[in-house]
């Protein structure tokens, strides 16, 4: 019985802190409509500061915890509303979803940068020693008490707050109708920062409470929330008494399993994983949610032409084959993963640009894949096709009980599944002759096909990008397609799409079976190029910076690949060695590169596509644009220079190509920007004007002939 009730008290302990955190990401959601998860990056930095003040500047435990809950905290959370939440409206959910993941993202990176991982830091717990004896062999700490009575602190204050004043109510009112509470004269904005300044001030609190015991990790801390999603979901992101229900059942789980759990090897992943165990059962028995019908969104995707399609696969071999024959030994093992990599940021692509469908657990999807590469292939085409059948049919058991879900509840399933392969299943020992990485490590033999080893370097990037570029033509011709419509329409209109009979279920599912596949795929091409893989190869916190690039660079767009793998893989190893002082920033800037969509839904590929349409128009500038680049490449092959100057050769030739196209596209003295209402009016229409009336309508799709025009005037 005394061991019972110590295994309470800490349950009670932990519970209290996962109410008081998941009470702050409720409360931001359901007021807001975003789903934080940088919520626990701000509880982080908040234990940062805490440190900071109370131990390396000496300043009281109360005054120093004062200033950080009702001073730090809550500024911070009104410049996250002000400067990067409220530029999201118009945006989609996996948009929303992104921008979050990207402060997660360089919340870590700057809490690197600030307070150097190298350097231990230590908080003691409140009152450090003092402990209340209930019986000879139970007792509670003081911090203990102070957590359970904060958390009950916590709930009646909130419950008060909203519910018998009147900016709570006001709170509420936004939630369930926004434009008559406009109507009504409430001031939405500043509801939207007093719930980000007091959901950013509970993450703290829930911070400082657990940094003694969990300790003062940027990466551990941050990703405490996961924890707290569980305790989330019992409420539906929208009920707090029921998020306090959850958070009790997750926290005395855990107790009782800290407690209680046999000392067996197979079951030491149990409890770290337990927390998103209960997370997906919870998402498991939710009541469906409605349809989801037409939301207007900033985002815009055209389809590729075949045109463009072809060049953009040629520009990716003829980009492969420059890296195979310039880099080193080394460098191109490093860059040869901007393809492997590349491909799993692809699988993406049909999932969330095409179908509006979100995954978190991609890179997981690609360490299954690569898992089985290596233990079936033996050098062996059969590895590579299984790695690609096994990672689909995961990723279909994966999304078949989720398939109920989507939006967030679909992503918070994605990582719970990605976040159990990390705690749990990659760390299991052999069972049944099967064990994912057995030793902790696996080795894997390159591929042989007819005979042909691709057992060095160059040859295996050149095998990577042989495969970047077939699934590039894949997706295009996915997006062309009659399926690749369907795809659009679910993304369009979930109810549109059940009214005209669309089967909503087996789409779904097509479309994350082939996804899983794809990262397969990568995954396997990965292990290859390392040729020795490890679990930590394809942890969530890797994933999460992919899945956010690909949605930055444009979801939905072929490129968003290629964005991710040169981002992850060739950019940013690359700035250090153009400056040194980049090294501390370094982890931030993918981060930051994700903030910067809330201001351009539609990602960077739209930005760079539209730029070179001059170039692409103009064929005669675009041939000697692309001799000139050739040029340099042949002169770089008689070493005559490095590769440095090959490349910056290259890029100075594109520009200047780029400039001429858009000179002669647009002669000296002609007006940059016609108005759309003269359009045909001031002068006749012909093919120009009509290009430039489709461009800036965003119809690229529609193409009219004159005579279309003409009959249409009349």
């Amino acid at each position: 019985m005394d061991k019972f009730m110590i295994f309470t008290f800490v349950g009670l302990s932990t519970s209290a802190i996962y109410a008081v955190i998941s009470s702050g990401l409720v409360l931001t959601y359901a007021t807001t409509g975003v789903f934080n998860v940088a919520h626990g990056a701000a509880g982080m930095l908040s234990a940062f500061a805490y440190w900071q003040l109370h131990v390396a500047w000496g300043i009281p435990t109360l005054p120093a915890a004062l200033l950080v809950l009702f001073v730090l905290a809550p500024l911070f959370g009104v410049l996250l509303e002000r400067v990067i939440m409220r530029g999201l409206a118009g945006t989609t959910e996996a948009t929303r979803l992104v921008v979050s993941i990207s402060l997660l993202v360089a919340m870590i990176g700057l809490a690197q940068a600030v307070w150097s991982p190298a350097v231990g830091r230590v908080v003691a717990p409140f009152f450090e020693g003092r402990q209340l004896t209930l019986t000879r062999d139970v007792s509670i700490t003081y911090h203990q008490l102070i957590t359970i009575a904060t958390a009950v602190v916590v709930a009646v204050c909130l419950k008060v707050f909203l519910t018998r004043t009147r900016t709570g109510v006001a709170m509420r009112a936004v939630v369930d109708d926004r434009p008559l509470t406009l109507l009504n004269g409430v001031r939405t904005d500043r509801v939207a920062q007093l719930s980000w300044a007091l959901s950013t001030s509970l993450a703290a609190l829930g911070g400082i409470l657990i940094v003694s015991s969990a300790g003062l990790n940027a990466a551990t801390l941050s990703l405490l929330i996961v924890n707290a999603y569980a305790a989330a979901a019992f409420g539906r992101l929208r009920s707090l008494p029921l998020t306090f229900v959850g958070a009790l059942v997750v926290g005395l789980g855990d107790g009782y399993l800290a407690g209680y759990l046999p000392q067996d090897q197979r079951l030491a992943g149990l409890r770290p994983a337990f927390p998103v165990l209960v997370l997906f059962a919870v998402l498991l028995v939710l009541p469906s949610r409605p349809l989801r019908t037409h939301v207007r969104s900033r985002e815009y995707f055209p389809a590729p032409s075949l045109r463009g399609a072809a060049t953009y696969c040629a520009v990716i071999a003829a980009f492969g084959v420059v890296l195979a024959t310039t880099l080193s030994g080394p460098d191109t093992i490093a860059y040869a993963k901007v393809f492997a990599v590349g491909i799993v940021a692809l699988s993406l692509v049909p999932l969330v640009g095409f179908a509006g469908q979100v995954s978190l657990c991609q890179l997981s999807f690609a360490g299954i894949g690569a898992a089985v590469a290596a233990h079936v292939s033996k050098g062996t085409l059969l590895g590579v096709v299984t790695s690609v059948v096994v990672a689909a049919l995961v990723g279909g058991l994966v999304a078949l009980p989720s398939l109920r879900l989507s939006g967030i509840y679909l992503a918070l399933a994605t990582l719970s599944f990605a976040v159990v392969l990390d705690r749990w299943l990659f760390n299991l020992p052999e069972i049944a002759g099967f064990a994912f990485f057995p030793s902790g490590s696996l080795d894997i033999q390159p591929l042989t096909v007819l005979g042909y080893t691709f057992d060095t370097p160059r040859r295996q990037m050149l095998l990577a990008v042989v495969a970047f570029t077939a699934m590039s033509a894949l997706v295009v011709a996915l997006r062309r397609s009659r399926y690749g419509r369907r795809l659009l329409a679910l993304r369009d209109s979930e109810a549109a799409c059940a009214t005209f009979g669309l089967n909503l279920v087996g789409a779904r599912l097509g479309v994350f079976m082939l996804s899983a596949g794809m990262a397969g795929l990568g995954g396997s091409l990965l292990a290859m190029q390392q040729s020795s893989i490890t679990a930590a190869d394809f942890q969530l916190l890797s994933g999460l910076p992919l899945f956010m690039l690909v949605v930055a660079g444009g979801a939905g767009f072929v490129s968003a690949g290629l964005f991710a793998g040169v981002g992850l893989y060739a950019a940013l190893p690359l700035l250090p060695s153009l400056w040194s002082g980049l090294t501390r920033v370094q982890p931030i800037l993918p981060g930051i590169v994700g903030i910067a969509l809330g201001r351009s839904p539609s990602g960077a590929a739209a930005d760079v596509s539209r730029s070179f349409t001059p170039l692409r128009e103009d064929a005669v500038v675009l041939s000697i644009t692309v001799a000139g680049c050739g040029a340099w490449y042949a002169v770089r092959l008689l070493d005559v220079f490095g590769n440095p100057t090959m490349w910056v050769g290259m890029v100075v030739t594109v520009l200047v190509g780029l400039g001429a196209a858009s000179r002669r596209r647009r002669p000296a003295g002609a007006a940059e920007v016609i108005a759309l209402e003269w359009q045909g009016v001031d002068e006749p229409w012909s093919a120009s004007r009509v290009a430039d009336l489709d461009r800036a309508l965003r119809l690229e799709q529609t193409r009219m002939s004159l005579s279309e025009v003409a009959h249409g005037a009349t």
